[in-house]
């Protein structure tokens, strides 16, 4: 991750800029786009509709046989999506094909309530309005086959090209919105996010996959798997991405010293991922590295403008040994221990020329993370009332390493190094009340080595007055300590470090609303308040006027969140979702920056030669949102479309995806360590992919 000992300007927040409502402009072309499409599905949805019934035709019996999805992630064991104390969204490996998701930011960009902002090196996450700048992902807890994927110095979690894990071993993605705490400890602040990948018997054999894009991007990937007949299971995938980037301008460079504001060669991403699943009876066995280096275009921190040698390095691996069982008086264990490792190196071309004496410098910032941590679950039905679960947790952090230095002349600014211990103690109760009512009360205790216990609860009341229909008030807390980074990083330059800083915490309060209306549709809506206390932000220090962070703000977010989705038996899928939200510091009452107001998808998949040739159309709306400077970066819709075609030849699949298709032109507000005040995003695009299953 690229941080620096840069200054960094506040969040401008007190500046007096409130919201402003604008009305949702969109092209002609979109609404001639959306007007043939909503043709061709009318015509086929006329054609299947004899074989359709009115629901409200439809008996008790058969209204009892509709599927509801489950969920794992929101109690940490499969309940149904009506049954889970939390608002879910799930995205599954079918919906990942179908809208050609080239990433996880990808797949997060669809959800309702999230949004990515985008930065020529990382992808960062908003989550129901908020999305601070210079904040890497750190109050959403990622997990890959529940494994904590958040490393251990910045609390980071990747999303874009530099997620470690290819988006095609994806089985399914649970997105739980709301405060974790209770079950997971800190970092899940807003949300958990947690991806489930494929096993040996997804995969079946020996797929090849190899694509080409727009902006001289090429991927290939290479994965086998299979059950074999005495029980063993196994995947094992590895997936090379090489992409040369764009010849980009930047108005702010835009002199004859600095290429007249454009950057060359200096925009490429390369990575590398590998990944291996093992299962035996009730052990299974995974790992994972991945590297990824990203040249920085931008100038970010004042570095030397199109300067190609400016660069990111993250480097991610983990081993995860787990072992399940149910006993015979289905009492349900899981145990599980891993060990974990975490490289970040930024290599920064600086200009310390003076008056009379040139000299460009390589300042190099690394930083590296090594623990190890170990689980113990148990879950069991006592009196036919109750689903009790209790874990414990620990993981020992023996290395937080952070260091900074230029190279020639050597002159070190940062040579840190640190350990520290959590262990943990969790509880849940999921209490059927009545055959139509159930009350789940959890808590955990998290004790820091470095600042000490800390214990947040979470309840929820579930009322469901019909078959697939449920009613849900939620409330939860939870908290993020302070990581390495935040705490220890001073250079003693511009910035300084802040041992001082305590934890962060939030409370929130929800009720959702959600029905299942037939077997073909779904409908969901919910109401939220989020209040955030202690809020860690970058401040400027007044005596010696450095920069260091500090427990500053309080924070309310609310909002309204709707969706519909439709999965009909001709093959037609789609997906509404409105979210209407307002996040703003209490104590100014200014809204946050980055913080948009509306947000809006569709998605829509239409067959057009049944489970052969697949249209697939995704819009995205945002609106407007403030930047550090107190302007807009202006709203925008987004049309992505993708032809999906299965089995052309034997086992090929092929698809072609248009992004931005109306080649909208559109910038995301940049961060305190950019001269950029929005960064302009990528304009149209294309992919071809290829995939052949042996």
């Amino acid at each position: 991750m690229s941080y620096r000992h840069r200054p960094s300007s506040q969040d401008p927040s007190h500046l007096g800029f409130g919201p402003r409502f604008n009305r949702i402009k969109c092209p002609r072309s979109f609404w001639l786009t959306v007007a043939v499409l909503f043709i061709s599905v009318s015509r086929i949805c006329a054609q299947d509709q004899k074989s359709q019934r009115d629901l409200s035709e439809a008996s008790l019996e058969e209204l009892m046989k509709i599927e509801v999805a489950s969920v794992f992630s929101a109690s940490k064991y499969f309940q149904k999506v009506t049954e889970a104390p939390s608002s879910v969204s799930i995205i599954t490996s079918e919906e990942i094909r179908r809208y050609g998701y080239r990433t996880l930011a990808d797949v997060l960009r669809s959800v309702r309530g999230f949004y990515v902002t985008q930065d020529r090196n990382y992808s960062y996450l908003g989550v129901r309005g908020f999305a601070r700048s210079g904040d890497y992902n750190t109050r959403v807890l990622l997990l890959v086959d529940g494994h904590r994927l958040n490393e251990n110095i910045y609390d980071g979690a990747h999303l874009g090209t530099e997620f470690p894990v290819d988006v095609d071993l994806i089985e399914r993605v649970e997105i739980v919105r709301g405060p974790g705490s209770s079950l997971y400890g800190t970092t899940a602040l807003l949300a958990v996010i947690n991806i489930m990948t494929k096993r040996g018997r997804e995969a079946k054999g020996l797929e090849v996959s190899t694509e080409a894009a727009s902006y001289g991007t090429y991927k290939t990937r290479f994965s086998y798997g299979n059950k074999f007949d005495r029980g063993l299971e196994m995947l094992l995938s590895g997936s090379y991405y090489n992409s040369r980037g764009q010849r980009l301008y930047y108005q702010e460079y835009d002199t004859p010293e600095t290429n007249h504001g454009i950057a060359e060669n200096a925009d490429r991403d390369r990575s590398l991922n590998l990944l291996a699943n093992l299962a035996y009876r009730g052990f299974s066995l995974s790992g994972l590295y991945s590297s990824r280096q990203k040249n920085l275009p931008t100038g970010v921190y004042d570095t030397v403008f199109n300067d190609a040698r400016t660069k990111a390095i993250d480097q991610r691996s983990y081993l995860d040994l787990r072992y399940q069982h149910t006993f015979e008086n289905n009492l349900e264990m899981l145990a599980r221990v891993s060990y974990d490792r975490y490289h970040y190196g930024g290599t920064y071309i600086t200009d310390y020329s003076g008056e009379t004496t040139p000299l460009i410098v390589d300042n190099e910032d690394n930083s590296k993370g090594e623990w190890w941590g170990t689980e113990l679950q148990f879950t069991k039905s006592v009196l036919n009332k109750h689903k009790l679960t209790f874990g414990t947790e620990y993981q020992d952090n023996v290395r937080q390493d952070q260091a900074n230095y230029d190279l020639d002349p050597y002159y070190l600014y940062l040579d840190d190094k640190r350990i520290s211990k959590i262990v943990a103690f969790y509880l849940q109760d999921e209490f059927a009340i009545r055959e139509n009512l159930t009350l789940t009360a959890g808590v955990r205790y998290d004790h820091h080595s470095v600042f000490g216990g800390t214990t947040k609860p979470r309840l929820g009341l579930i009322y469901q007055p019909a078959p697939k229909t449920s009613l849900k008030l939620l409330y939860g807390e939870a908290f993020r300590v302070p990581n390495s980074y935040e705490l220890y990083y001073g250079t003693g330059g511009n910035d300084k470090a802040n041992p001082l800083l305590r934890p962060e915490e939030i409370r929130t309060s929800e009720i959702v609303f959600e029905r299942y209306m037939g077997n073909r549709f779904r409908f969901s809506a919910s109401g939220y308040l989020y209040r955030i206390n202690g809020l860690i932000s970058q401040q400027i220090d007044p005596i010696d006027g450095l920069i260091t962070y500090r427990n500053v703000e309080k924070i309310q977010s609310k909002g309204l969140e709707f969706e519909i989705e439709t999965r009909l038996s001709n093959g037609i899928e789609g997906r509404i979702g409105y979210t209407l939200q307002d996040t703003r510091n209490q104590e100014t009452d200014q809204v946050l920056t980055n913080s948009p107001k509306h947000l809006a998808k569709f998605n829509l998949s239409v067959p057009l030669i049944r489970q052969k040739l697949f249209t697939n159309l995704e819009l995205q709306y945002m609106s407007k949102r403030r930047t550090l400077d107190g302007s807009d970066a202006e709203g925008f819709w987004m049309t992505n479309l993708t032809l999906l075609s299965r089995k052309l030849i034997g086992g090929l699949d092929a698809s072609l995806s248009v992004y931005n298709l109306f080649n909208r032109k559109y910038g995301d507000p940049g961060s305190s360590e950019h001269r950029q005040n929005t960064i302009e995003q990528d304009g149209r695009n294309l992919r071809l992919k290829l995939t052949y299953r042996f």
